[in-house]
């Protein structure tokens, strides 16, 4: 079996869990995405934009972190994954279909104190499972990336209690949050 099959069977089965947790699960691991970017601040001070994602699928929803903080949204443009502003203006649908800011320049990594991905699953060596794009890996390939914290977001379920199947191109992830845990 390939390594894209082999991911594609992990997809499956990982996507049926999450599917079946509770909207009460998922406020939970919200509140502890809250609680990780609260201490974050704490020690931290000065921080800069927040990277989120545009929930889809029964992701975890944690847009309410707007409320509080400043934010950046991916937008896929020709394969490749870009961070802007969420400011008010509206929202366009991305190269994916993704809601998505349409401002003129994107934020580099230095503007970017955190990114927060969702995840299919993820295991203990910090590999994630997502739908298979490559867009978070693509970005992180780049070392200036890299050095952004990545943090999965996810319900427990979803957690891994084996390796996943691991390409090539997987860069571990910094940390994962649940509504059990803050891995990070």
């Amino acid at each position: 079996m390939t390594i894209f099959e082999k991911k594609k069977l992990e997809r499956h089965t990982f996507r049926k869990l999450r599917d079946e947790i509770s909207l009460y699960h998922r406020e939970n691991v919200e509140k502890n995405v809250r609680l990780y970017v609260d201490s974050f601040i704490k020690e931290y001070k000065n921080i800069g934009y927040i990277a989120i994602y545009w929930p889809l699928r029964n992701e975890v929803d944690i847009r309410s972190l707007k409320e509080k903080f400043s934010l950046a949204l991916p937008r896929c443009k020709e394969k490749k994954l870009l961070f802007y502003q969420w400011d008010e203006k509206p929202l366009t649908k991305d190269s994916e279909g993704i809601l998505s800011p349409n401002n003129s320049s994107p934020l580099s990594h230095l503007q970017i104190s955190m990114m927060f991905v969702p995840c299919l699953s993820v295991d203990k060596n910090l590999i994630r499972l997502g739908y298979g794009g490559g867009y978070f890996d693509k970005l992180r390939r780049d070392n200036d990336w890299r050095n952004v914290p990545c943090i999965g977001v996810l319900t427990s379920n979803c957690v891994s209690k084996i390796p996943l199947t691991r390409a090539e191109w997987d860069i571990p992830l910094s940390g994962f949050i649940t509504e059990k845990e803050i891995f990070v």
